[in-house]
């Protein structure tokens, strides 16, 4: 059936979509992936019919520099009744694309896939029946993990770290393939954190957790997005985003040290009036200067981060900015426009402040 493509620019909350909403949303953020979407289209769709239920699939481009949108817009217009595409104006980086994703969504089980096949869209059922079965929250466990060794043992050692700062108790941070519950997509789209882990964030909501195991495969096509930095970002984000215990080991570490230094001096006095001065111990009062400023110099870079997050939040800006959003109402397919509607009030805002000037 031809579909028509019209292009509107009103905003739909949550509480304006209609009554027969979906029972299942899967958000799957896109960022240069044209290389294995076909295969992706290929495998998630059946996937999703044999789940024997109403689904939606959310695929937000995160500003790719490719040809996914237009592969995404295609594959819109293949499916409308089941597709919709979020079209981000830049790359706001993969958690923000899944917030996006969150606001629109309308389904009452809500997955998080990623793109790059590496979790088998096959799995999703799995995840739909420990839903069913009344938990608020399903978590993953990769079994067979295809990724670099070097990316395993990072990866351990985070949950490892996490697991002692934080109280959020995943297994497998870094599996994007989840399951949540409408309530816990509500209460996340009611945050607003600038920078957040949304797994982690999930978990603080949920009352009835639970995590299952899936399968694992190579990638399909193309290279991680996540570079060592990236991840070690990320990490901080989770890190400084859930806990203060980091600042409260730099105080005991602090008192620990202003103690050991007090002692050392005192040490050091005696010695004076017993042996008179001594050219001997000058390098090890430089060794241990030069260990107080490494210490100082990564306390200030952790007190930054907190600053830093602290800045950013009250900047107030805008977390991501939506271009064009292509669904289907009412038999028809649209294209929503949200960023010419939030730009079009500034505007005249700012006419109104010139001519005033005038």
């Amino acid at each position: 059936m031809d579909t028509i493509v019209k292009e509107t620019h009103s905003h739909m909350s949550h509480t304006d979509f209609p009554a027969n909403s979906p029972e299942v949303s899967v958000i799957i953020p896109v960022y240069n992936e044209e290389a294995g979407l076909a295969a992706l289209f290929e495998r998630l769709y059946p996937a999703l019919d044999a789940l024997g239920a109403s689904y939606e699939v959310i695929f937000i481009n995160d500003g790719s520099r490719d040809k996914s949108a237009a592969l995404l817009a295609q594959q819109f217009h293949a499916r409308p009744d089941t597709t919709r595409v979020i079209l981000l104006n830049g790359n706001y980086g993969q958690h923000m694309a899944i917030l996006a994703g969150f606001e629109q969504s309308r389904g009452e089980i809500v997955v998080t896939l990623d793109a790059d096949l590496q979790n088998p869209p096959e799995e999703i059922g799995k995840l739909v029946t420990k839903m069913r079965e009344g938990y608020d929250y399903v978590g993953t466990i990769r079994q067979q993990r295809q990724d670099s060794l070097w990316r395993k043992k990072a990866s351990r050692a985070m949950n490892r770290l996490r697991e002692r700062i934080t109280k959020i108790r995943m297994t497998d941070q870094g599996c994007m393939l989840r399951a949540y519950s409408r309530h816990i997509i509500d209460t996340i789209n009611r945050c607003g954190e600038i920078n957040t882990f949304i797994p982690a964030l999930a978990y603080t909501f949920a009352q009835n957790p639970i995590e299952v195991d899936v399968a694992h495969e190579e990638r399909f096509a193309g290279e991680s997005k996540y570079s060592l930095y990236s991840l070690i970002r990320l990490n901080f984000d989770l890190v400084t985003g859930f806990s203060v215990v980091p600042l409260q080991w730099l105080s005991f570490i602090g008192v620990i040290l202003s103690v050991g230094s007090a002692g050392l001096f005192v040490l050091l006095l005696i010695r004076r009036f017993m042996f008179g001065a001594e050219v001997q111990g000058v390098f090890t009062l430089f060794a241990i200067t030069f260990f107080m400023l490494g210490v100082i110099i990564f306390a200030l870079g952790l007190l930054g981060e907190y600053i830093g997050r602290i800045y950013q939040q009250v900047r107030a800006r805008p977390r991501y900015l939506v271009q064009t959003i292509l669904e289907q109402r009412d038999g028809l397919s649209i294209a929503n426009k949200p960023m010419q509607e939030a730009v079009q009030p500034v505007a005249a805002a700012v006419i109104g402040r010139e001519e005033q000037a005038r």
